[in-house]
């Protein structure tokens, strides 16, 4: 059974830069690739960044050159940096966890981290 435990959200102004973590836990970590993604309301879930494979990476377009995706596997954990905060960057970011060549059999989600940006 996968764990995904986002934290870091808060409220930013402006120009800040934010850093949220997702700790793993329920599995083996080196058999997948995390990816981060977020929802404001009324708005369809999107690509923030995820990792396609243990070392390859993708970034959505929304926040491409603002954002960079990294891991530390000795804690299972994987970091979303957020630069240049603009105000529609607020949403709910989660945390989702697949292996790669099994993307049929779907993949695991975290509750969510808030990310308010405001003056």
């Amino acid at each position: 059974q996968v764990h995904l435990v986002e934290s870091g959200g808060g409220l930013a102004q402006p120009g800040d830069s934010l850093t949220l973590s997702c700790v793993f836990s329920g599995s083996d970590f080196s058999l997948y690739a995390l990816g981060w993604y977020r929802q404001a309301p009324g708005k369809q879930r999107e690509l923030v960044a995820r990792f396609t494979s243990t070392t390859d990476t993708r970034y959505g377009a929304a926040m491409k050159g603002r954002v960079t995706i990294s891991k530390d596997s000795a804690k299972n954990t994987v970091y979303l940096r957020m630069y240049r905060l603009k105000p529609d960057d607020t949403a709910v970011y989660y945390c989702n966890a697949m292996i790669p060549g099994w993307e049929s059999v779907g993949a695991d989600w975290g509750n969510g981290t808030q990310v308010t940006v405001s003056s």
